[in-house]
């Protein structure tokens, strides 16, 4: 599959770093110098790249596993979704759960991509109780530890 993408002077477009990746690496475009994320902060951090995404698609913002283990820095809204109608920059939303402050420098790898299928359902109003099922309506830990 190929992803048009439309990147900004100086940006970086997105990476695999193994044959076997599942998502590409996303790094941020901050020409103008370094974000500083304090404790509990969160920023939107610009890449530079727009994307074409082919109907029937969507790319998730995912976070890096080295960045939130070493660093404390995730996605906060994971994963993030990218519609296929969006034409925008892509911008990653970070949050530092850590309790030192994180510096972002421009080029860093800060989140990764996946394309994924997408199928959009009809939902429609049931006109009497859903179907039985055995798990019924437990949730949150209801089918133990």
């Amino acid at each position: 599959m190929e992803i048009k993408v439309l990147a900004e002077r100086g940006a970086r477009l997105p990476e695999y770093k193994t044959d076997g990746s599942a998502g590409a690496d996303v790094s941020a475009f901050l020409p103008s110098g370094p974000v500083t994320l304090n404790p509990g902060e969160r920023s939107l951090v610009p890449t530079g790249l727009k994307v074409e995404i082919p109907s029937g698609y969507e790319i998730q913002v995912r976070p890096r596993s080295g960045l939130a283990f070493k660093n404390g820095v995730t996605v906060l809204n994971t994963p993030g979704t990218i519609d296929s109608d969006y034409r925008g920059e892509i911008r990653v939303l970070l949050i530092n759960h850590s309790d030192v402050p994180f510096v972002i420098n421009d080029g860093d790898r800060i989140a990764q991509l996946v394309v994924a299928e997408t199928i959009q359902a009809r939902f429609t109003a049931a006109s009497e109780d859903l179907s039985a099922s055995g798990r019924g309506e437990g949730g949150f830990g209801s089918t133990g530890v």
